[in-house]
């Protein structure tokens, strides 16, 4: 059976900005080439379920030697950008500092994402306590899914 996605994006304005750039930055500590998503498109109120952008440029770091010819967006940044926006919805809820990766499950890369593409991160909060969260991420470009992971973070 063919993986769906984690919720129906069918309603979603993909020029919506939810958060933007400055507001991401202002919870995430990302920077520079390493904040890996442009904006959030997406999130209900309570942010259980979210939806970020990011366009894959072909001046990024990552292009010249991530398959010269052939550059393709390496599956860690995928799941790093999956990761981000996990973190930005657990450190909006506890109003924590920051949160860590502590593990990653059932990760799979379905197919690739290249420069000129702009990938969607879905995302469902599946759990956040105290001292661990875990969230279902997805990556999906054109419709297709691009990869799935479960992210598991410990706010620090």
């Amino acid at each position: 059976m063919a993986p769906q996605l984690l919720f129906d994006i069918s309603g979603v304005d993909y020029d919506h900005v939810a958060y933007d750039a400055e507001a991401i930055e202002k919870v995430n500590p990302h920077r520079g080439a390493m904040r890996l998503i442009d904006k959030i498109v997406y999130a209900t109120d309570d942010l259980q379920y979210t939806m970020a952008s990011r366009d894959i440029r072909d001046d990024e770091f990552w292009v010249p030697g991530h398959i010269p010819g052939r550059p393709i967006f390496p599956g860690v940044l995928m799941v790093e950008a999956g990761a981000q926006l996990a973190s930005f919805v657990c450190l909006s809820k506890q109003g924590i500092e920051f949160m860590g990766f502590a593990g990653l499950e059932d990760v799979k890369f379905r197919g690739q994402v290249v420069p000129g593409d702009k990938l969607y991160i879905l995302c469902e909060l599946v759990e956040l306590r105290a001292r661990r969260s875990k969230s279902r991420v997805q990556g999906v470009v054109d419709g297709r899914l691009a990869f799935e992971a479960m992210i598991i973070g410990m706010p620090f």
